[in-house]
């Protein structure tokens, strides 16, 4: 597909999605799109203004190649990218294959009246801005960008081996007591990262309670090791929507770094295995039961926990952005920050909710571990494990890996993006600790 005037618009029977007739335009059905590579916070963000300005959200998702040919390589596939996309709970449809500079004939196809997009400026290859047509048209609105956070600063990360974005207290920064700047600075910092939480814990129209959001307090040896049988406290941060009658709690943990289509997949695996045990025993037989028949529980495990563990610069997103990332995912009910490394009997029989009906775990494990963290849940007796999957080995360490083995163009996407380091550089330094963790991860196999 070109990127200018002569855009290509499918035939009847050719849209990538139904419907394939023309739908009436409606002034609450919108449209925004991007390349959504990494499902970053930042991503969802966009999505989740542009879902409070309507009642449909269509999501449009360029191709591979037009990425390639306007901004540079993508990290992740399309496939994985609509997977992302699709697990977003303010997401109505995605819509692969939408055009980098967007297309009237498109949108319009869809019955979408006006087209979101953030306040900064997007241009194709030939530095034209990408929604000159909507604009000229009377059908492009504006929304903030989400601040902080955005692919190439998530690149820059990686190449860089930093570590100033980890936070070592969530709770110590959204009060206000840790962090950088004055008293005043770091209060208005953490109520802005408190509001964005709350904005981010809201149901399918964004604009309604949805997820609760717990934090969990405990000692660094139980939060990092299976040397504790902790109970520890729980805070509530967001009050949100509890389990209803005969839902089974259902507990998952990790650190969910860079939540790619390996932990969405993960996720979803879970609700399915719940929903085909519910149709077995007979939920949707129940007709006031217009609700899943799980409630799904994550706990998102503290930076120098996955640090402890994995080394190097892991997690590349803090604990804040992770979070933020599985709350806004359409498979979960509640989110526990800070969560212990090790879901112990002592902490599952004292999750708010109840002891969990089920503890799962996937297919592959990104930690070099030295024992078996779920101990607890099998002496439980609540065990399970999801199945392989297309998504299971796409994880953080995969997906630097990818940035590393293309080395050439994302040091010319950096270039463009106006990154002052050497990037070629950067890959080299960080190919090293890289090795160094993977070397750890053998020996700790070995000495199992």
């Amino acid at each position: 597909m070109g990127t200018g005037a002569e855009q290509h618009v499918p035939t009847h029977g050719n849209w990538p999605v139904d419907p394939q007739e023309d739908v009436p335009l409606a002034k609450d059905r919108i449209w925004v799109d991007g390349c959504f590579d990494f499902a970053h916070h930042g991503h969802a963000g966009a999505i989740l203004q542009a879902r409070r300005l309507g009642t449909e959200l269509l999501v449009g998702i360029h191709s591979d190649e037009e990425i390639l040919e306007n901004k540079g390589p993508t990290v992740m596939t399309l496939k994985e990218r609509v997977a992302a996309v699709d697990a977003c709970r303010w997401s109505t449809k995605s819509v692969p294959y939408a055009p980098y500079v967007t297309s009237l004939p498109w949108i319009s196809h869809y019955g979408c009246q006006y087209v979101v997009h953030g306040d900064d400026i997007t241009s194709d290859s030939g530095g034209e801005d990408c929604y000159r047509y909507v604009k000229a048209a009377g059908r492009f609105l504006v929304v903030k960008r989400t601040p902080g956070i955005s692919t190439t600063d998530l690149v820059g990360r990686m190449l860089l081996c930093t570590k100033n974005h980890f936070i070592k207290s969530l709770w110590g920064v959204l009060s206000g007591v840790e962090g950088h700047g004055s008293p005043d600075e770091r209060k208005k910092f953490g109520e802005e990262m408190s509001q964005r939480i709350r904005d981010y814990a809201t149901d399918e129209s964004g604009l309604q309670q949805g997820p609760e959001v717990l934090s969990w307090l405990g000692s660094r040896a139980a939060m990092e090791d299976d040397a504790s049988e902790e109970k520890g406290t729980y805070r509530s941060m967001v009050k949100g929507k509890g389990p209803r009658p005969g839902q089974r709690i259902v507990y998952v943990d990790g650190g969910f770094d860079l939540f790619s289509s390996g932990h969405i997949e993960f996720l979803r695996q879970v609700a399915k295995a719940e929903d085909s045990l519910g149709h077995k025993n007979g939920w949707y037989n129940e007709p006031e039961k217009d609700y899943a028949p799980a409630y799904v529980v994550v706990g998102v495990h503290d930076d120098e926990v996955i640090n402890h563990w994995k080394g190097v610069n892991y997690p590349i997103m803090n604990i804040f952005e992770r979070g933020l990332c599985v709350l806004q995912c359409r498979y979960i009910n509640s989110v526990i920050f800070s969560a212990p490394f090790t879901p112990s009997k002592a902490y599952l029989t004292n999750i708010p909710y109840g002891t969990p009906d089920a503890v799962y775990h996937g297919p592959t494990s990104f930690m070099p571990l030295t024992y078996d963290p779920y101990i607890g849940a099998k002496q439980l007796g609540i065990y399970q494990e999801v199945g392989n999957h297309d998504f299971q080995n796409v994880n953080a360490g995969e997906i630097v890996q990818r940035i590393l083995k293309s080395r050439e163009m994302y040091e010319a996407r950096q270039r463009a993006k106006g990154e002052k380091a050497s990037t070629e550089e950067a890959m080299k330094r960080r190919e090293a600790p890289e090795q160094e963790a993977a070397d750890l991860g053998k020996d700790r196999a070995v000495n199992r």
